[in-house]
């Protein structure tokens, strides 16, 4: 069941909502309390045209999710490289967008410091759109945040995404120190925080507390971000919808058959604003790769291990594909895995592009985002290659 959500100065157009425990406010639009115009924005954060981008797929343009990964025995600087060379193959495959996730306290994840990647993957490419998916807001300040995109957007254009989610990205523990005395975050704090930075860009006015007027970010006033918001849940879907802001499902952790409905929440929750005036949404997938559906099970191994491992708190870095292979697996891990893997793209190259078609000719999405889940850099992008052959 979808919960009912409270926005601060949103409003739906939907006389319904009101009905569904919406309350009824200030709607997000181009206009001011005070009547005037957004003033001092680079871009209003909506998606650009796909004019050049590679549109194979029904279509509709592909991108790429890099988690940074660590595997067994590498050390975090290799994972960082190798991620910047992904990002530099990936925009010569024609890849739309190249996106890496906030992540604390995880051995197997290098990308703690999305904006610090960002800037680096930027500085490394010239086309390909940049940026994060996500970056868990509530660890954060809203201004913080403002001005590290913002100075992004200066320094390399109208090329960077800023993706947002609610979740704390890591456990209790170091979400606790990533806050300090932050207070335990309420379902009205991330909202809250989405409309801040709307107001910090300039894609909306300043807010009734200062926001955007006695103080501004600099840079990040005018330099506003490609800006989403991020979801595996019902709730997710809603918020963005009723908030008129591009969504993303993370279907690669949280699919499953219920994946169409959260793009159906978000469409029937729409209310054009600031941003948008109609839905525009992306669906994450993982994909693996070989020559048959044997191998690419085989390859995608490491990653299952690993998924195993850290839903019966275990963690560590990924496996290597000769641990994989080694593992003794139990009933339990290897059923776990086989129903993860058949929600996704794992198969030969036919079948995953295949498999990628059917998700979003279910889900209605306008764009899809690839999460390469191979053993190994080789692989990881063989998987990208073979997508777009």
């Amino acid at each position: 069941m979808t919960r009912a959500v409270t926005i601060p100065y949103a409003q739906s157009t939907d006389p319904n909502h009101a009905q569904q425990g919406i309350p009824r406010g200030k709607r997000l639009t181009p206009q001011t309390q005070r009547g005037g115009p957004v003033r001092g924005r680079r871009n209003v954060c909506a998606p650009v045209p796909v004019d050049e981008v590679m549109t194979s797929l029904a279509g509709l343009p592909l991108s790429v999710l890099d988690l940074a990964t660590v595997y067994s025995g590498m050390a975090p600087s290799t994972a960082l490289a190798q991620t910047i060379d992904t990002a530099v193959q990936a925009e010569s495959l024609g890849y739309n967008r190249f996106w890496v996730a906030e992540h604390h306290g995880m051995v197997a994840v290098a990308s703690s410091a999305p904006a610090v990647l960002i800037g680096a993957i930027a500085a490394a490419t010239s086309t390909i759109r940049v940026g994060s998916g996500g970056v868990m807001l509530p660890n954060h300040s809203s201004l913080v945040i403002a001005e590290q995109f913002g100075t992004l957007v200066a320094l390399h254009g109208d090329r960077i995404d800023l993706g947002l989610g609610r979740a704390p990205g890591t456990d209790q523990l170091t979400s606790a120190v990533l806050r300090r005395n932050v207070g335990t975050e309420t379902v009205d704090d991330f909202p809250q925080q989405v409309i801040e930075l709307l107001a910090w860009f300039g894609t909306i006015d300043p807010l009734e507390n200062g926001i955007g007027s006695r103080i501004v970010a600099m840079p990040g006033l005018g330099d506003s971000p490609e800006m989403w918001l991020l979801g595996s849940s019902g709730y997710s879907a809603q918020l963005a919808g009723m908030m008129g802001l591009p969504f993303a499902f993370a279907h690669h952790f949280a699919g499953g058959d219920n994946t169409p409905v959260a793009f159906e929440i978000y469409r029937n929750h729409f209310t054009p604003g600031a941003v948008l005036a109609k839905p525009h949404s992306m669906v994450a997938v993982g994909a693996v790769v070989g020559d048959d559906a044997a191998e690419a099970e085989r390859l995608a191994g490491p990653y299952g291990l690993f998924s195993t491992r850290l839903r019966t708190g275990r963690p560590g870095q990924v496996p290597s594909l000769e641990e994989s292979e080694a593992h003794d697996w139990t009933f339990a891990e290897k059923a776990f895995v086989a129903e993860r893997n058949a929600h996704q793209a794992v198969g030969d190259a036919d079948f995953v592009r295949t498999r990628i078609t059917e998700l979003v000719a279910s889900t209605g999405a306008d764009e899809v985002i690839v999460v390469p889940q191979s053993a190994g850099q080789e692989s990881k992008l063989r998987t990208l290659r073979d997508i777009v052959a």
